[in-house]
């Protein structure tokens, strides 16, 4: 018999918690400036997951919604509290919802991590050894440009 995987985790304050069940639908790191911008680092890495596998324990997180250069939708939810952000969507992934990684409690980084997407943008300085990397993504279809701070 199989045992269901079970994470927790939270934000930096502790007014939010969630608990994952399940496998991961995919895991990435990304270097699009979305997630540069959004992590306040050089990338972000996401552990995606079917949105009936995550159970959150508040339910009144603040959001921000954008539109990407290619017309879809990206939501971040984070604490009312503290701003951290714990899940986002992008429209592209129709039922997922990321985790960031950071938020998972110890030890943390449990999963593997199977490719890296938008390297056209990534630190000089990244080094290692992910085998299946984009330079940008394979649904990436941008119809517009992004505003300049965004723009490579």
């Amino acid at each position: 018999m199989d045992t269901i995987e079970i994470h927790e985790g939270g934000c930096s304050c502790g007014v939010v918690r969630y608990q994952t069940t399940g496998k991961p639908e995919r895991v990435g790191v990304c270097h699009c400036r979305y997630c540069q911008t959004r992590t306040g680092s050089a990338f972000g890495i996401s552990v995606y997951l079917k949105n009936v596998n995550i159970q959150k324990t508040q339910r009144n997180l603040n959001k921000y919604q954008f539109e990407t250069e290619s017309g879809r939708s990206f939501t971040q939810e984070f604490c009312p509290v503290c701003a951290t952000t714990l899940f986002w969507t992008l429209e592209v992934f129709d039922g997922i919802t990321a985790v960031a990684v950071g938020s998972f409690d110890p030890p943390s980084f449990w999963y593997d991590i199977a490719r890296e997407v938008f390297c056209r943008t990534n630190a000089a300085w990244i080094n290692n050894d992910i085998d299946e990397k984009h330079d940008t993504h394979p649904n990436y279809e941008p119809i517009a440009a992004d505003r300049d701070a965004l723009r490579i």
